[in-house]
């Protein structure tokens, strides 16, 4: 069963943003968690992607309710649970899946507008992070915390292997992280210090 983390917002081959409501904030919307989406006009191929950002909206109302002196617990709630505040995820793209298999590369169009995003399953993840070809494209990009995030997406693709393969797993991500950041020690070093067991 798929699991929906929003709809599509706006979209480009380098990432998309999605929005959903704070009533569904959940684990799926980590960062750093895998997602996908649909092509335009392509369902058979999904773009890949990780959660860089998550950003809950402010409107009118809560703006007012921050700025009182004794608000109370019962109206926090009641903002918390019933109002529909939006949240806006960003992603980027670092790969994408059609029927021959994963592709490390961006995906050759975007989502379109209001396509379903959904979590990568287990199995999709184990997949697509067999390969580390995908680091590039998050070291290499502006604007987005790239040490965190491969990081947390290190993380949680070690999250699904079994424990025989675990650390194995996190020593050949170091491996390709030393070969990929060799001229750049200070930030190997944290990012080595990020993904230690």
């Amino acid at each position: 069963m798929s699991q929906i983390v929003g709809r599509i917002l706006r979209a480009s081959t380098r990432g998309f943003d999605c929005g959903t409501h704070s009533n569904g904030i959940s684990d799926i919307h980590n960062f750093g968690s895998f997602v996908k989406a649909p092509i335009a006009n392509d369902e058979s191929v999904y773009a890949i992607g990780v959660i860089y950002r998550l950003e809950i909206k402010d409107d009118q109302l809560v703006t007012e309710l921050v700025m009182g002196e004794h608000v109370p617990f019962n109206v926090l709630q009641d903002q918390r649970q019933n109002r529909m505040i939006p949240v806006e995820i960003k992603v980027l793209n670092i790969g994408f899946m059609d029927s021959m298999g994963f592709v490390h590369s961006l995906p050759p169009r975007p989502p379109m507008s209001l396509s379903d995003v959904e979590l990568c399953t287990v199995d999709e993840v184990y997949g697509f992070t067999q390969r580390f070809d995908y680091f590039r494209l998050i070291l290499g990009a502006s604007e987005v915390p790239t040490d965190d995030l491969i990081s947390a997406a290190i993380r949680v693709a070690s999250s699904v292997r079994p424990d025989d393969e675990y650390r194995q797993f996190l020593v050949s991500c170091g491996q390709q992280i030393a070969r990929d950041l060799s001229g750049d020690l200070k930030r190997l070093s944290h990012i080595l210090a990020l993904i230690r067991p």
